[in-house]
């Protein structure tokens, strides 16, 4: 089994996801605002609970993976974040790149968590898979997560379609 590391920045710890995550992981994945972006659908808790394995998979078979992300003042999950290699069927493939991908409690946004928490989860990945492309796909409607993947220097690639239009970008 992989040792998932402990990232901290200012304001987040970024860890390994815990069973004790479970619900609020479920709450996070059956908000509607969260998806609307992402699948277009919430959640059910046998699809959280699917998501939730498929992130501990990633880490023992990728190396890599997502982290829980956990506010440090109230000690709360408060979304998740990383990197996966989801083998999507799409053309351009970004298969054989860190797909990096983000999704936070609603409460929670507007405040720079995402970005501060993939800052850090980034630099991460660089020096544990130094020259390994990283790439993103966003709606073309979601304009906070364009301007989060803006500002950590991607850039758009192509746009194509994956269950409705999306925006590639590579960094």
């Amino acid at each position: 089994m992989i040792d998932i590391p402990t990232l901290e920045t200012g304001r987040l710890v970024l860890r390994a996801h815990r069973r004790d995550d479970f619900e609020v992981h479920c709450e996070l994945w059956r908000d509607e605002d969260v998806v609307r972006f992402i699948t277009g659908a919430p959640s059910t808790r046998e699809q959280s609970w699917a998501r939730l394995l498929r992130i501990a998979g990633m880490w023992h078979h990728m190396g890599f993976g997502f982290f829980a992300i956990e506010e440090k003042e109230s000690g709360r999950f408060i979304g998740e974040a990383g990197f996966l290699e989801a083998k999507r069927d799409m053309e351009p493939s970004i298969e054989g790149t860190m797909e990096v991908g983000w999704a936070l409690l609603p409460s929670n946004h507007g405040k720079g968590y995402a970005t501060e928490a993939l800052r850090a989860i980034i630099g991460w990945g660089e020096t544990q898979f130094p020259g390994r492309p990283m790439t993103c796909i966003i709606s073309p409607d979601n304009a906070p997560s364009l301007k989060v993947a803006e500002k950590l220097g991607f850039r758009e690639t192509a746009r194509t379609d994956y269950n409705g239009p999306i925006i590639q970008f590579s960094r």
